[in-house]
């Protein structure tokens, strides 16, 4: 959800760099390819699907999903395409 963030602002030119950042700085799992790799795998409805089961306990200010997202999650598309 943070990574569509970053990619929808600019903050990264493609969702491919969140992924090396977090490979490399963050110590996500190699075999997973990176979170945003990993969504794409997932898809789109899933990683939606779950953020909202997060936003009841824990609030919808941390836990909504990012514009992007929805969008990604309403088309069928996939982060390496955005």
């Amino acid at each position: 959800n943070e990574g569509a963030r970053i990619v929808a602002e600019g903050i990264a030119q493609r969702s491919s760099d969140v992924d090396i950042v977090y490979l490399n700085g963050y110590g996500f799992p190699a075999y997973r390819g990176g979170p945003m790799f990993y969504a794409d795998t997932v898809g789109a409805t899933q990683i939606v699907k779950r953020v909202n089961d997060f936003k009841s306990p824990h609030g919808a200010t941390l836990w909504s999903p990012a514009p992007l997202l929805e969008s990604l999650a309403k088309s069928g598309g996939r982060f390496s395409e955005a």
